[in-house]
């Protein structure tokens, strides 16, 4: 990892080499399947991990939460934040065959014994959740019907469970009708210019509050 991470997280050494690794498994995997974007490969220690690990600048987990990373993909943020939250149970879901078998043999790879993973359209997961992460899968209406019932109505956190959606842009008009909800501008922690329009949106369990 280069100082770039360093400057913001105050990592441990095996952190630090297990996100290393992760890295160079994503750029050969990458080369066979499209699990993010070829064209930012190169950023990807910024794009990808520092991105998926800022999430820890705003929420602690406490130990033997569980999370639902809703579309992981090539395993983001999921493997990252897993790396971060030794403790915590990482659910990481995908509808895609080959993704998730890359994630998989990551995971082993990478010895997380944190982290299971579901093959699987998120509506057809029967667990329950204190958080359910999302990173530019798709919009918060959509997520908040696809996860019904699967968050765990009582709170264990100083936040109430609910949703943490990594988002880029403009996002009024995708929560125009969320009423409750938080935005982080992630450039506020990380003042690196990739972050200068990311944010995080927290919206607590919209099961439980109805303008939610």
């Amino acid at each position: 990892m280069t100082n770039k991470i360093d400057s913001y997280f105050q990592l441990d050494n095996l952190k630090k080499k297990q996100l290393e690794k992760f890295k160079n498994l994503i750029t050969i995997w990458n080369q066979k399947i499209n699990l993010v974007s070829r064209k930012d490969i190169e950023n990807f220690e910024v794009n990808h991990i520092l991105h998926s690990i800022s999430v820890s600048k705003y929420f602690n987990f406490k130990d033997n939460s569980d999370i639902m990373d809703l579309g992981t993909g090539g395993g983001l943020p999921g493997i990252p934040l897993s790396i971060i939250f030794p403790n915590v149970n990482f659910h990481l879901i995908d509808s895609i065959k080959k993704k998730i078998d890359v994630v998989n043999f990551i995971v082993e790879e990478l010895n997380l014994k944190n982290v299971k993973t579901s093959w699987s359209n998120a509506k057809d997961i029967n667990s329950k959740y204190d958080f359910i992460i999302s990173r530019a899968v798709a919009s918060y209406p959509k997520i908040k019907k696809i996860c019904f019932n699967k968050m765990k109505p009582e709170s264990k956190h100083k936040l109430k469970n609910g949703f943490i959606l990594l988002k880029g842009g403009d996002i009024k008009k995708e929560f125009s009708e969320t009423k409750n909800y938080i935005t982080y501008n992630i450039f506020e922690k990380i003042n690196l210019d990739y972050f200068q329009t990311k944010k995080i949106i927290y919206v607590p369990n919209p099961y439980n509050h109805k303008d939610s």
